[in-house]
C-alpha cells in the first residue's frame, strides 16, 4: 500500500522537476538527431537505445509531443520548431489511421498540445496554423469514432485494433480526441447524411468501459475485487452480448495489468474534468450530468483506491497485481518496489500515468468540497511523482536515451530487454513512460507556479473555478 506523504506540496517538487527538464532536453535532442524514422516510431529502449517494435505505430505522438511539453515547461524555441516540423511531416497518417484505437495518444499529444498552446495564448495568433491543427483533430476524432461496435443494451464502444469484438481499457484515454473534435463543433456524418454526435459516442464508450472493464466488488465473478481492471472485454458480434474478460498484456483475464489500470484512472479523471465544462443541455439527452458523472466517478474512485492499496509503498507498481512471481517476494506491497528483483518487473510507466490520474481526481473532488478524499488522492499522486523524479527511476546516465527507467511494454510476449546477469526486464525506458513523466511534471509545475491548470482542451482554469458551457 502506498505510504502517502500528506505534507508534500507541489512546490516541494520544483527542484526535482527542474532537474528532470534539464535531463529531458538532452534526451529529446539526442534522440531526434540519431533516430532513423524510416525504421518506425521509437517504442522502447534496449541497452539504453531506442528501438522500434512493429505492432501498431502508437508512440510517435509521444516522441514529438515530448518536444511540445519541453517548450511548454522550459521555453525552448528549438523544441517547438522541431515539434511543428515533425508534426507536419510525420503525423498526417495517424490522423486518418482507421485501424487503431490510439488517436488520442498520437494526435492529442501533437496537434492537440500545439492547439492548447494557441488557446492558452502561449503561441502568437496564427490563423493558418490554428485552422490546420483544428482540422487535424476534427478528422482524428471522426476517424476514431468510426471504429464503433454496437452492443445489446443500445450503447457501444470504440473497438481496439484486435477487431470489432474487442474493448480495451487503454482507449478511455483516447477519448480526449473525441472531446476535442466535439468541442471544435465537428459532427461525424454517416450513411444517408446521418449526423453522429461525437460527445454521445464519448459518453457511450466511457459507460461501456465503466461497466465491463472495471470491477466493483459486487460478485460479478469469483475474482471481483473492487477497482480491479480487465485489460480487454470480449463481445459476441452476432447479438452484441458481453462474453468474458481477456488480457493481451496482463498475466490473465482475472488479474490486473497495472498500465491498463492506470489508463482507466487517468482517463476517467480527465473526462470528469472535461465534462464539468460541458453545458447540461448537451448531457441531458445522454443520460444527464448526474448519471454520467456518477458512473465515471465510481470507476475513477474504485480504480484509484485499488491502485493505492495494491501498489508498493513508494507508489511504483509491479507490471501485474497477479503476476505469479510475486508469491515468492513476501510482503512486496509493504515495502518499496524493487526494480532489480529476480521474480517480476515493475512498471514505472504505469506509475507515471497513475500519478496524474490520482492528482486530477483529487482536483475534481476538491472543486466539489470533498476535501478529505481530495487530499488523499492528490497526495498519493504527488508521492508517486516524487519517487519517479529520483533514482533509480529517473535516468541520469547521459548514454541512456530514456528518461524514465524500469518501464515494461509486453511481458507476456517477452519483448522487454533483460540485461545480462538479470532475470527480469529492468533498466529500460518507453516512449509513453517518458512522455507521461513529462506530462505529470508539467501538471505539478503549473500547480507550484500558480499557472493555468493543465487541461488537454485549454485554456486551463483552476479546478475550483465554476465550469463553463460549450
Amino acid at each position: 500500500m502506498i505510504d502517502i506523504d500528506h505534507d508534500l506540496a507541489p512546490a516541494d517538487l520544483t527542484a526535482a522537476i527542474d532537474r528532470m527538464w534539464r535531463l529531458s532536453a538532452r534526451r529529446i535532442a539526442a534522440l531526434d538527431r540519431r533516430y532513423d524514422r524510416s525504421r518506425g516510431a521509437p517504442v522502447f529502449t534496449v541497452g539504453g537505445r531506442y528501438t522500434s517494435r512493429g505492432w501498431t505505430e502508437w508512440t510517435q505522438g509521444f516522441q514529438y509531443g515530448s518536444m511540445i511539453l519541453q517548450f511548454d515547461a522550459a521555453g525552448d524555441a528549438d523544441m517547438l520548431a522541431a515539434a511543428r516540423r515533425h508534426t507536419v511531416e510525420a503525423m498526417a497518417g495517424h490522423v486518418t489511421h482507421i485501424g487503431v484505437h490510439d488517436h488520442g495518444f498520437n494526435n492529442v499529444s501533437t496537434y492537440g498540445n500545439l492547439l492548447r498552446l494557441h488557446h492558452e495564448g502561449r503561441l502568437p495568433p496564427d490563423g493558418w496554423e490554428r485552422h490546420f491543427l483544428e482540422l487535424a483533430l476534427k478528422c482524428s476524432g471522426a476517424v476514431q469514432a468510426m471504429r464503433w461496435t454496437r452492443i445489446r443494451d443500445g450503447g457501444g464502444f470504440i473497438c481496439s485494433f484486435n477487431g470489432p469484438h474487442s474493448l480495451f481499457a487503454d482507449t478511455i484515454r483516447s477519448l480526449r480526441v473525441l472531446a476535442l473534435a466535439w468541442r471544435l463543433g465537428h459532427v461525424l456524418m454517416g450513411e444517408n447524411d446521418r449526423p453522429i454526435d461525437l460527445l454521445e459516442r464519448l459518453v457511450q464508450h466511457a459507460r461501456t468501459t465503466a461497466r465491463y472493464s472495471v470491477y466493483y466488488g459486487q460478485g460479478r465473478d469469483a475474482y471481483d475485487v473492487r477497482g480491479r481492471v480487465a485489460h480487454e472485454s470480449i463481445f459476441n458480434l452476432n447479438d452484441g452480448c458481453y462474453r468474458c474478460p481477456n488480457s493481451q498484456q496482463g498475466y490473465s483475464p482475472f488479474t490486473t495489468w497495472t498500465r491498463g489500470l492506470a489508463w482507466i484512472m487517468c482517463g476517467f479523471a480527465e473526462q470528469l474534468e472535461f465534462l464539468a465544462t460541458v453545458d447540461d443541455r448537451h448531457l441531458e439527452p445522454l443520460g444527464g450530468r448526474g448519471e454520467i458523472e456518477g458512473f465515471m466517478l465510481e470507476a475513477a474512485r474504485a480504480t484509484c483506491d485499488f491502485y493505492i492499496e495494491q501498489t508498493p509503498t513508494d507508489g511504483v507498481p509491479y507490471w501485474d497485481t497477479g503476476a505469479p512471481g510475486l508469491a515468492r517476494m513476501g510482503d512486496w506491497a509493504d515495502r518499496p518496489a524493487e526494480p532489480f528483483n529476480d521474480h517480476e518487473p515493475v512498471d514505472s510507466s504505469a506509475a507515471a500515468i497513475a500519478a496524474q490520474g490520482l492528482m486530477r481526481l483529487g482536483a475534481f473532488l476538491a472543486a466539489r468540497g470533498q476535501a478529505a478524499d481530495a487530499a488523499r488522492y492528490r497526495q498519493a499522486g504527488l508521492t508517486v511523482l516524487r519517487t519517479l523524479l529520483r533514482e533509480p527511476y529517473l535516468s541520469v546516465d547521459e548514454d541512456h536515451e530514456g528518461l524514465l527507467l524500469h518501464s515494461v511494454y509486453h511481458r507476456p510476449n517477452g519483448w522487454d530487454h533483460v540485461p545480462p546477469g538479470r532475470k527480469v526486464p529492468c533498466g529500460e525506458s518507453s516512449m509513453w513512460g517518458d512522455y507521461h513523466l513529462r506530462e505529470a511534471a508539467l501538471y505539478v509545475q503549473r500547480l507550484a507556479e500558480g499557472g493555468p491548470y493543465l487541461t488537454f482542451w485549454g485554456p486551463g482554469r483552476p479546478a475550483s473555478e465554476p465550469a463553463g458551457g460549450r
